[in-house]
């Protein structure tokens, strides 16, 4: 069989760091590569995060620079090389050129295996490469299969196909409820999503065992030239709360900018973080934590703020010298402290991180 790598992305966030600790300790017998894309802007927790992985998982984690011919770091050469635009929602040359790019050189034409940090609490794809040597699992879900994967395996034209999958398993007393929806085909009224739900409700390892039987036998996907695939019997499901547990006993530690920090304002008692990992000046972070940045890591936005020159600015519409006016600081801060409020008055069993809007942890979340 060709030889198929596994490979993971650390990007110094909370989620694929705990991956990187689950899979090790969970699957040792994977051939595992780690690494790591270096935008040279990183915060020093998020290296300090990579050598502690590196220490306690017993592993070598690969740092990709894309710009390794040059002696400016990664994003200041690609900011050069853009004639100083920065990089924005609408625009994000940061994600390819840091981030897509060199991952994708790293493992070139190889049969890869992806391995992604997104969680069972999450409703989001995130980055599926566009390579056809790319395929992307997802280790903490119930469904750990990508979203073309799905389409191929439950399409109609496939019905008959996988009845018969089904049929080759030992279904115990689920069989005729498990060929019932198999046999229902997709329409608008029996959503890809509702059938796929059903089917995993009803049992992931069948599920699994099917799908990859149907990779090995009709696709080109790198699953089809392995043998055996472990993931196959995961029925793991991880959640946030699951994450910080995987960090701590593994002695890994949580970011440290994830701390809490108290802060007040106008009377009025607060904590705030940093969400996500990725450059210190992320076009993704909420204002919140731009004034979180401000006056825990002076130094950083100082920096950040020379790059908003020429008209170019990291928010839409304000500039970070207007942010922090005492008075914008604090109308920030109360804003934000309504928005907690509004959060744990909903009483939810489940308190999502109030700062982390798509749960990303920067650029790093478009494809690890």
């Amino acid at each position: 069989m060709t030889k198929v790598r596994h490979v993971i992305g650390i990007s110094g966030g909370k989620d694929s760091s705990a991956l990187a600790v689950y899979l090790n300790q969970k699957y040792p017998g994977l051939p595992l590569e780690y690494y790591f894309c270096d935008t040279g802007k990183e915060l020093d927790e998020t290296y300090e995060l990579i050598e502690n992985i590196e220490t306690r998982l017993g592993v070598s984690v690969q740092k990709l620079n894309s710009a390794s011919k040059s002696s400016k770091n990664p994003f200041d050469y690609f900011h050069q090389l853009y004639g100083g635009f920065l990089p924005s929602s609408k625009a994000r040359w940061c994600t390819k050129k840091l981030k897509l790019e060199p991952f994708e050189s790293y493992v070139g034409n190889d049969p890869v295996i992806s391995y992604v940090g997104i969680r069972g609490d999450e409703d989001r794809e995130g980055y599926i490469s566009k390579k056809s040597n790319i395929q992307s699992i997802f280790p903490f879900r119930k469904n750990i299969w990508s979203e073309d994967v799905i389409k191929l395996v439950l399409a109609n034209n496939k019905i008959e196909i996988i009845a018969q999958y089904y049929n080759d398993l030992n279904l115990n007393g689920k069989k005729d409820r498990i060929l019932e929806v198999v046999y229902s085909p997709l329409s608008l009224s029996h959503s890809q999503t509702e059938k796929l739900n059903t089917l995993l409700d009803l049992g992931v390892k069948e599920f699994n065992q099917v799908t990859f039987r149907f990779i090995k036998e009709f696709t080109e996907y790198p699953l089809s030239k392995v043998e055996e695939f472990p993931l196959v019997e995961n029925e793991d499901i991880k959640v946030r709360d699951d994450i910080f547990a995987l960090l701590r006993n593994s002695g890994v530690g949580v970011p440290k900018y994830y701390k809490e920090k108290a802060f007040e304002v106008n009377g009025k008692s607060g904590v705030y973080a940093r969400s996500r990992s990725g450059c210190f000046f992320c076009f993704f972070q909420q204002k919140i934590e731009w004034v979180w940045l401000y006056e825990q890591h002076p130094n950083l936005f100082q920096k950040a703020m020379e790059y908003e020159k020429e008209g170019y600015s990291w928010i839409d519409n304000e500039t970070l010298l207007e942010l922090i006016k005492p008075e914008r600081i604090e109308q920030i801060k109360e804003e934000y402290l309504v928005r907690v409020k509004k959060i744990k008055n909903k009483k939810s069993s489940y308190l999502v991180d109030i700062l982390e809007d798509a749960e990303g942890e920067g650029c790093a979340a478009c494809f690890i």
